[in-house]
């Protein structure tokens, strides 16, 4: 009678701990369709464009300013479709520049960050240099550069670079400063050493801190590089800095409201589409996304 009764209450306890592991899987949902997942993405930031707009109008209505130099938010966008086709010309050479020297800025700054995060000697020489560097306005700069480089490309390629190579750096100190060092020394256990542990380990594993430089060395090198076309206007050139310019120096307000939406959309289309898409690609990867709650 007494091992029956001993093997009921391990049944029981049997039973519940069983009970208890069922209620740990939860059923992921089916994914939502597209359509919902893009109207999902869409609707917050068409609502603040919206709230914008709407406060422009009130502005407007306020007649705080003459509609010469603060016109309605439709005659606007009336010249944002006018000038369309030049605007998309000239932010196609500015996101060229941008894109030669933003990449210019990443091999310069991985390899300053990688030696400085490595060697203890550079570390302590030049590493307050580089957070100084990072903390000069980019248009100090461009008397510079413009001694330098005259009124050319190569003065704003050099001003971009300065802008967006400290950040990129310091993102890869800070990213490999965070290493747990457990994942270190797995890496030598099974022969990682030199190149190929910076390769296979380091860079991996301070992938998520060197991308939160990349995208703020991708910010600095944007406000460089705009302040460097309006300053450095380069005949037969047309990019959105130089529209800037034009708009200011012949009073054409609307023209230059339609560049700086211009300059605005281009601006959210890169952090959306290029460094969102791969945030969230890289947040996957190393499991901080949670799949049951998005899907």
């Amino acid at each position: 009678m007494a091992t029956t009764d001993a093997g009921g209450e391990a049944a029981s306890t049997l039973d519940a701990e069983l009970a208890g592991l069922d209620a740990l899987d939860v059923p992921v949902p089916r994914r939502r369709a597209r359509a919902v997942t893009v109207w999902a993405f869409l609707w917050p930031k068409l609502l603040a464009v919206g709230i914008f707009v709407f406060c422009w109008q009130v502005l407007f209505w306020s007649h705080w300013k003459p509609d010469y130099l603060l016109p309605a938010p439709a005659k606007v966008f009336e010249t944002l479709g006018d000038q369309f086709d030049t605007l998309l010309g000239a932010a196609g050479t500015t996101l060229w520049r941008a894109a030669q020297g933003f990449a210019l800025a990443v091999v310069i700054g991985t390899v300053v960050g990688a030696l400085v995060s490595r060697i203890a000697f550079l570390r302590a020489s030049i590493g307050s240099l580089i957070s100084g560097l990072q903390t000069m306005p980019s248009i100090a700069w461009f008397p510079l550069a413009i001694l330098l480089f005259k009124l050319s490309e190569g003065a704003i390629l050099f001003v971009v670079v300065l802008g967006a190579a400290p950040s990129i750096a310091n993102g890869l100190v800070s990213g490999i400063d965070n290493i747990p060092p457990l994942l270190l020394r797995a890496g030598r256990v099974l022969g990682a050493r030199g190149i190929r542990a910076f390769w296979h380990v380091v860079l991996p594993a301070a992938l998520p801190g060197f991308f939160n430089g990349l995208k703020q060395g991708w910010a600095f090198a944007w406000r460089s590089l705009l302040a460097g076309e309006l300053l450095v206007v380069i005949p037969g050139t047309h990019s959105l800095g130089e529209q800037l310019e034009l708009a200011q120096q012949f009073a054409l307000a609307r023209d230059l409201y339609a560049t700086m939406i211009m300059i605005f959309v281009v601006g959210v289309i890169m952090d959306e589409l290029l460094f969102g898409t791969v945030n969230r690609l890289i947040r996957k990867r190393y499991g901080l996304i949670d799949q049951a709650s998005r899907a």
